[in-house]
């Protein structure tokens, strides 16, 4: 396996992804259309190596697709271009249909259709060898199973889907694709899902960077209802080493779980930040950042919980998680500190 794929791979996990793939020797092909959410900041620093390569393209465009699959020719394929902001999904919903759902419909065509033409000429061993080496690995999410409460077992590979949001729909609506795909056309296709990532370079519209944006500009940080929402984190590090096994390791037709094991309230979350914030950049007078938090009205169809058991992976293909999430916490919060103050 030398050549992959990378859709998404501007954004916050894909660029991680595509940083990890370069230094572990992979040619890497970055598909991102370079919407609000992919930045160009975030691959600067490999933007010059000889290993990777970037091409501005939409995934719901069929024939542009298709093109960079056969003048790349990859062996395997990470999925991750996705619009991925709950609360856009609800007010905006279409622009979700058409990336998550249209988007990766489009891909597993190309894949299709990429296999099967190289197929074509060859014999039924390298046939064979072709479809059992390549890989496209979909990057899900676990808000496709829906929410638990607070007393129910974390989420397993074989929990039913039960989304609650436009973003989630549309997340399982591309899981299904994959899987049909992979029984009818025999696509090597495998899926993850991720439980919340975290760490440096992502999009300012999530939490943990709302969080620190509103502290550092002594705004009111706004918390969905009484913030006893629970959340599973991963260092987003430690997802995208969890990804690189199942391209290497993984089997086709299997689905993996990808957990940090580190429930936690979002408003417990929010004041971990506040406290290291109050060490790294502290307030005038004395105050603390714990004193901004706004509680607002609750989020439409907001999940209670969700947690990941990821036994599985942890199994079968021997991963370990690697970040403590008070160290990482820490480590990303001072990053955005300096990013935010400069």
């Amino acid at each position: 396996m030398r050549n992959i794929i990378v859709t998404g791979g501007c954004g916050f996990i894909g660029s991680r992804l595509v940083k990890l793939l370069i230094s572990k020797g992979y040619n890497v092909l970055n598909v991102d259309k370079l919407s609000y959410s992919g930045s160009l900041e975030n691959v600067a620093e490999i933007s010059k190596n000889p290993k990777y390569q970037h091409e501005i393209v939409d995934i719901c465009d069929f024939e542009k697709i298709k093109k960079l699959y056969f003048n790349f020719k990859p062996d395997a394929v990470f999925h991750l271009a996705a619009e991925s902001h709950v609360d856009n999904s609800i007010h905006a919903s279409r622009v979700f249909m058409d990336t998550n759902v249209l988007g990766t419909y489009q891909l597993l065509e190309a894949t299709k259709t990429y296999l099967e033409t190289s197929c074509k000429d060859v014999s039924s061993m390298e046939r064979e060898s072709l479809h059992r080496n390549f890989r496209f690995i979909h990057v899900s999410t676990d808000e496709v199973y829906g929410d638990l409460k607070k007393e129910e077992a974390p989420f397993t590979e074989n929990h039913p889907y039960k989304p609650s949001s436009p973003y989630s729909s549309t997340k399982a609506a591309s899981d299904l694709l994959v899987m049909a795909w992979q029984r009818t056309y025999k696509l090597p296709c495998i899926i993850t899902h991720c439980s919340n990532n975290y760490g440096e370079f992502q999009h300012s519209e999530k939490l943990i960077p709302v969080v620190i944006s509103h502290c550092l500009n002594e705004k009111p940080i706004p918390i969905y209802g009484k913030g006893d929402n629970v959340r599973d984190w991963i260092y987003v590090e430690d997802h995208c080493n969890a990804l690189l096994l199942v391209v290497q390791k993984g089997l086709i037709g299997e689905t993996y779980n990808i957990g940090g094991n580190c429930e936690i309230r979002n408003i417990d979350l929010v004041k971990m930040i506040c406290s290291i914030l109050d060490d790294l950049k502290p307030r005038l007078q004395g105050k603390k950042y714990e004193e901004l938090i706004n509680f607002v009205e609750d989020r439409k169809g907001h999940d209670f919980r969700y947690a990941i058991n990821d036994h599985k992976i942890k199994n079968t293909l021997n991963y370990q998680t690697s970040m403590n999430f008070e160290k990482g916490l820490k480590q990303t919060v001072s990053w955005y500190a300096r990013k935010f103050s400069s």
